[in-house]
């Protein structure tokens, strides 16, 4: 690309956001553009010719744009060790948002802005296009229905028990810590695009192998689907698995029983990058987003790996570049129940999201081997739910959404809660819940 500018400063765009597009350490870049700034600010006080020596002010704005190219230096510097370091590539519009906040600090200098925007977009349009295969930089916005809010073509059964889908594994990782209670995976999968569905579904799956009883092939056990429909890599080519790994100690062993072990989730934790999954679906609408009017509220309730559908929502609302997540004006609040801080599952992800968007997501964790709730008992979900029991009332009466995804356990002390504010408030509680189904605001899908 050719700007009338110099070796040195194309080289420098380029270094910058090749870094920035092979960069999956979200958190990584917002304090690098802060430095920046102060790189550039720097500047306006500070001059020196091509030797390091200081310069008289007349020669200031040659001096800001040397400056401005010293501090673009050393961010794609810090940002490619980075890079290197974690050897992922970002999706193309993580990049793209990222080269632009970088091109905006640079509008600080006078005229400056117009050397470096233009030299940085270019050479991030052909540096994405390069990573990404020749597809470019692109909005989640090409697997919207149109208006994207529609629901009438949800996906449902594209695949079923007889002819399933063949995908392939891209990644399976252990995603908790050490000390959690059991092994948890997050296991990406290709379907080459063609596949599609929705979040809030579910994809089914069914492990190799047959029955020993009577020989015939395992049934097709059901996952929620952790990924948006645009997955991991937003390229719409993928989806995501949260699975853990069934399995039952036995006393009399004292360790686990590989005889009593869930099948497919074993089999689904076990699997390496290539292996085959066979895959029906689909399935699914009780769980999908109204995303008609931006201004909803979601209550998302989880135990475990009921986060899925709950990541896809977040990710679509929140981290990718979508129809829905532009305009949305509501609170989405996510309460997630495990057992300790090492079964915590994408923690790292909500944290960033609470950072960015502070008034419109909430998130409360309930530990229950770490916490205790008001009565002195281990701190299960429907504990940390009630402690907001007449906050969550009031937001259902005003047509928030409430989602329930995980064991069915959680369900009676959370129906015994809302039953308790709704005879505090002179409210049949019947009627209450007859009316939020009604108006499609409750959601539940346990096991």
């Amino acid at each position: 690309v050719s700007f009338g500018i110099s070796s040195t400063m194309k080289i420098t765009c380029a270094a910058l956001v090749l870094a920035v597009a092979t960069t999956n350490v979200a958190a990584f870049t917002p304090q690098v553009v802060p430095s920046v700034t102060a790189q550039f600010q720097l500047s306006a006080s500070f001059t020196e010719n091509d030797n390091g020596k200081a310069m008289d002010e007349p020669k200031a704005k040659f001096s800001k744009r040397k400056m401005a190219m010293k501090a673009l230096a050393k961010t794609a510097g810090a940002l490619t060790t980075v890079a290197f370091a974690t050897s992922a590539i970002a999706p193309p519009a993580f990049a793209a948002k990222k080269v632009v906040e970088i091109a905006e600090t640079v509008e600080t200098i006078d005229k400056t802005k117009n050397i470096v925007i233009p030299a940085v977009l270019a050479a991030g349009a052909i540096g994405a296009k390069v990573l990404m295969g020749g597809g470019g930089v692109k909005k989640q916005d090409f697997l919207e229905a149109d208006p994207f809010w529609d629901q009438k073509t949800v996906p449902t059964n594209t695949f079923k028990n007889k002819a399933p889908f063949k995908g392939k594994v891209i990644s399976t990782k252990r995603i908790v810590g050490p000390q959690a209670t059991g092994e948890t995976c997050h296991i990406i999968i290709d379907h080459e695009g063609k596949f599609p569905y929705w979040e809030g579904q579910s994809w089914g799956v069914k492990p190799p192998g047959a029955r020993e009883k009577d020989g015939k092939p395992h049934s097709v056990r059901l996952y929620s689907i952790a990924s948006t429909r645009y997955g991991d890599d937003m390229t719409g080519n993928t989806g995501s698995l949260c699975v853990r790994r069934a399995t039952y100690w036995c006393p009399e062993l004292k360790a686990d029983d590989p005889a009593k072990q869930g099948i497919c989730s074993n089999f689904l934790c076990d699997t390496k990058p290539g292996n085959d999954v066979m895959m029906t679906g689909p399935a699914g609408k009780a769980m999908l987003l109204p995303e008609e009017n931006p201004e909803t509220d979601y209550i998302m309730v989880a135990t475990g790996t009921g986060i899925a559908p709950y990541r896809g929502f977040i990710r679509r609302l929140f981290t990718e570049d979508t129809p829905a997540g532009a305009v949305y004006k509501g609170q989405a609040w996510l309460f997630l129940g495990v057992a300790n801080s090492d079964a915590l599952l994408y923690d790292d992800e909500w944290q960033k999201v609470k950072e960015e968007y502070p008034k419109n997501f909430r998130l409360d964790y309930a530990l229950s081997r770490e916490q205790e709730n008001k009565k002195g008992g281990k701190m299960y979900i429907q504990d940390k739910v009630e402690e907001y029991s007449d906050e969550i009332f009031n937001k259902l009466e005003n047509g928030a959404h409430i989602y329930f995804c995980g064991l069915k356990g959680m369900m009676p002390g959370i129906q015994d809660m809302l039953k308790g504010v709704c005879e505090s408030k002179g409210v049949d509680y019947d009627e209450f819940i007859k009316g939020l189904q009604s108006k499609k605001q409750w959601h539940v899908e346990v096991y």
